[in-house]
C-alpha cells in the first residue's frame, strides 16, 4: 500500500538531506525519466515539471512522522529542508521495496543548483523530440531564465551521465 511512499522515502535517506521542495520535484522527475520506477504524474508548470501527487505524498510522509520537513525563512521567501527521522528509517527497514540502487544518481542530482536541475527536467519533459527541437522549446518556454548554450551544453552531457 505504501510502495510509492516507500520509494520517495529512499530519495530521502540516499540523500540525507534535500533543501528546497523545487530541488526535489527535479530530482524525483530526473529520476523517472532515467529509468527509476516512480509512478507519480507530472505536468509543465513554472518551473517544469511538477508533481502534485509528488507533493501529496511528501506531506504524507511528514504526517507519518517518517520525514522532518524544516522551515527556514530567507529574505523573501521560506525555504524548506527534508530529512528522514528514525521512524522512517525503522520503516524502510520492515519494507520489502523493489528498486535499484538511487545512492549514486542522488549524489550527482544534489551536486547541481534547482536552477540546472530545473534546464534539465525541463529538457527532459520534451523528449523525445531532437535536440535542436528540445532546445527550441527550453528556450521559448524558459526565455526568462536566460540559459546559455553552454548550459544547455552541460545539461545534455549531465542528461548523458545520468542515462548511463
Amino acid at each position: 500500500m505504501l510502495k510509492n511512499h516507500a520509494k520517495l522515502l529512499k530519495v530521502f535517506e540516499a540523500s540525507e538531506e534535500i533543501t528546497g521542495r523545487k530541488k526535489l520535484q527535479k530530482m524525483v522527475y530526473i529520476l523517472k525519466k532515467v529509468g527509476f520506477p516512480f509512478e507519480e504524474k507530472y505536468a509543465f508548470h513554472f518551473y517544469g515539471p511538477y508533481s502534485e501527487e509528488l507533493s501529496l505524498r511528501t506531506e504524507e510522509l511528514c504526517n507519518l512522522g517518517f520525514i522532518d520537513e524544516i522551515k527556514e525563512k530567507k529574505s523573501n521567501y521560506t525555504q524548506y529542508r527534508y530529512q528522514v527521522t528514525d521512524q522512517g528509517e525503522m520503516f524502510l527497514k520492515e519494507s520489502t521495496l523493489d528498486m535499484p540502487p538511487v545512492d549514486e544518481k542522488i549524489a550527482t542530482l544534489k551536486e547541481e543548483s534547482s536552477r540546472f536541475l530545473e534546464l534539465v527536467a525541463t529538457m527532459l519533459y520534451f523528449e523525445p523530440a531532437t535536440k535542436a527541437e528540445v532546445e527550441k522549446k527550453v528556450q521559448e518556454v524558459k526565455k526568462k531564465s536566460n540559459y546559455t548554450e553552454e548550459d544547455l551544453a552541460k545539461a545534455w552531457t549531465f542528461i548523458d551521465k545520468m542515462k548511463h
